[in-house]
């Protein structure tokens, strides 16, 4: 990060260094709010696209409609974009109400520009170096750890193609200057002016206190953002590390639910498992705080006859057969059809809430049916004789929460196979197979 007092490199130049890693890109986005920060970036794209090869340049307007006074900000936009020559999309969203309602409108904003990014496409936001500074004491404040502390990123993946602040190391105070040196006109947000919002608070009320004794302090705080950052990389290196061995292959990788093995996990100092979890997680759910670890230490620690579970934000941690599953989505909810009848078999059918089945090989005869275990159930296996379900799901180490899905494939009220245990068919494996492709539990949190 640089200092908000630039040595030897022009505004125009340093932006042009930081967007040298994407001139390649299909197209450039900038979320243009019609406030200060955007309009300078905006201003600043478009003059160095004179005189530089840059890709094709557009503008996102999104209009939350949370108070009056944004409805003229479409109007103002449009203007700014239609001078500057640059395409202008306005797009109105609904916020949700919750507990934050500068949380619900970002993540309303976002989810706008990420359905709008084609692959490798970029969006460019106006955050700058007095915004990392907020970012950094208002998750000092909150407890945050180095992830949190680490600011925002100049970088990270959106949707189908990049987010990117270019503007991180310039000061507002630097924005100012060059929006004032070219006329530039900008709308005010008359809720940056309520300091009942945390941010707000520490915009107007604290940091200006801290400037006046350290007039450095935003410079500092966001290279110590970038001191954090560069630690959270070097934390997330030896989680991929720690990570390696414990994704290893297991006799179940069709189920398609991420796990880890816990043996590997387990053998690591607390701190690193914590920190390869993490890692694990993060794409997965919503992280838990400070406290709520405990849950990971019963999870961790329970005997060889516990089954504990680790209820996170968006699904739950079981442990079974050696190894950690994440279970979210589908694999928590009840199923509804306890029994189908599968009127063609030549064709895959679809299970409510379960995935599909289809079969493999010749079709068997009769009136079919897929059903699931109620127990009691007994199958006739050639060799081996009338067995039990149960103890046969025991001998293959089937995870418990797998066997309440496990399709049963019946025929004339008589069990003929457990779907993806070619072993459990009792007319013989050679002729069919019953397969089973179980629900995904991809939330695409990342």
């Amino acid at each position: 990060m640089t200092t908000s007092k630039p040595s030897g490199h022009d505004l125009p130049a340093r932006l042009l260094q930081v967007l040298a890693p994407w001139r390649s890109a299909p197209a450039w986005y900038v979320g243009f709010s019609g406030g200060l920060d955007s309009t300078v970036l905006l201003h600043l794209l478009v003059e160095l696209a004179k005189r530089e090869n840059l890709p094709p340049l557009n503008a996102i307007h999104v209009h939350h409609g949370l108070q009056a006074v944004a409805d003229a900000w479409p109007l103002h936009c449009q203007q700014v974009c239609d001078a500057l020559g640059v395409p202008l999309q306005v797009i109105s969203v609904q916020v949700k109400p919750g507990a934050s309602i500068e949380q619900a409108a970002r993540d309303a904003r976002y989810a706008v520009f990420s359905d709008r990014l084609a692959k490798d496409e970029v969006l460019l936001t106006g955050q700058h170096q007095d915004d990392q500074a907020e970012t950094l004491l208002f998750r000092l404040l909150r407890g945050a750890g180095v992830r949190g502390l680490a600011g925002m990123s100049v970088s990270r993946t959106l949707g189908h193609g990049h987010l990117l602040r270019p503007l991180l190391s310039v000061s507002r105070e630097e924005l100012e200057a060059y929006a004032c040196k070219h006329r530039l006109l900008w709308v005010e947000d008359p809720s940056n002016e309520d300091s009942h919002y945390s941010r707000n608070y520490l915009r107007s009320q604290v940091l200006p206190v801290v400037k006046s004794r350290w007039p450095q302090a935003t410079a500092s705080m966001a290279r110590t953002a970038a001191h954090l950052d560069e630690a959270q990389q070097l934390l997330e290196e030896l989680a991929q590390a720690d990570l390696e061995s414990a994704q290893s292959l297991h006799a179940f990788g069709w189920l398609k639910v991420p796990s880890l093995a816990l043996p590997e996990l387990a053998n690591l100092s607390p701190a690193r498992q914590r920190n390869a979890l993490r890692h694990w997680l993060a794409p997965l759910t919503r992280l838990p705080d400070s406290d709520h670890w405990v849950g990971w230490e019963n999870l961790r620690d329970a005997g060889p006859g516990g089954r504990p579970v680790w209820r996170l934000a968006d699904g739950e941690l079981h442990r079974d057969q050696g190894r950690i599953w994440w279970l979210s989505d589908s694999w928590l909810q009840p199923l509804m059809q306890p029994a189908q009848s599968w009127m063609d078999a030549r064709h895959a059918m679809e299970l409510p809430g379960n995935g599909q089945v289809f079969i493999d090989g010749e079709t068997p005869s009769g009136l079919l049916e897929v059903r699931y275990r109620q127990g009691g159930e007994v199958l006739s296996l050639p060799g081996r004789g009338r067995r039990d379900l149960k103890r046969l799901l025991n001998e293959r180490e089937i995870p418990l929460f797998v066997r309440g899905r496990l399709p049963l494939l019946f025929r004339n009220g008589e069990i003929l196979a457990v779907a993806n245990l070619p072993a459990l068919n009792v007319c013989g494996h050679e002729s069919w197979v019953l397969h089973w492709v179980p629900p995904t539990n991809d939330q695409s949190l990342s």
